[in-house]
């Protein structure tokens, strides 16, 4: 997962380039096939790990509280974050730099749903933990994460 990591970092880092240099859309493209290609990737982990017994601790393929994610950091943090309240919807950040950037930041309040590849909001997402250091994807529902589990290819 830490090769996913750097590439995520990687194709985040090309996108900032491609925008400024005026290719948003191929930047945007790019972004929501690495988003979905990478969560795939750990659905497909998922189907493969045995179900273990209740615990406090969330895992890989569990669904997790907004209130324990950094919506800016896309990550399980294991606590509850700073509220960060704008546009009468609840966000949640786990520093001041994060409080400061949520009412600021549009793209911090998005993410691209991977099955769907539609844009949902962070503040009403199904939020699922698909990396082994906490990284979360956003889904429009549970249904959707569901599916797109059911259809993640087989690698």
């Amino acid at each position: 997962m830490k090769t996913n990591w750097i590439k995520t970092v990687g194709v985040l880092a090309l996108s900032v380039v491609a925008i400024a240099c005026g290719d948003k859309k191929t930047a945007a493209v790019t972004q929501a096939q690495e988003t979905q290609e990478t969560t795939a990737n750990a659905a497909h982990e998922m189907q493969q790990m045995p179900v273990a017994a209740s615990s406090d601790q969330h895992k890989k393929g569990d669904a997790v509280p907004k209130e324990l994610v950094c919506m800016v950091n896309d990550a399980y943090m294991g606590k509850k974050q700073l509220e960060v309240m704008h546009e009468g919807k609840m966000y949640y950040g786990c520093c001041a730099m994060c409080q400061s950037r949520i009412p600021e930041d549009e793209s911090v309040r998005v993410a691209l749903d991977p099955l769907t590849l539609e844009t949902v909001d962070k503040a009403e997402a199904y939020i699922v933990i698909i990396g082994n250091n906490g990284e979360v994807a956003y889904f429009k529902n549970e249904e959707n994460y569901r599916q797109f589990v059911a259809e993640a290819p087989v690698n």
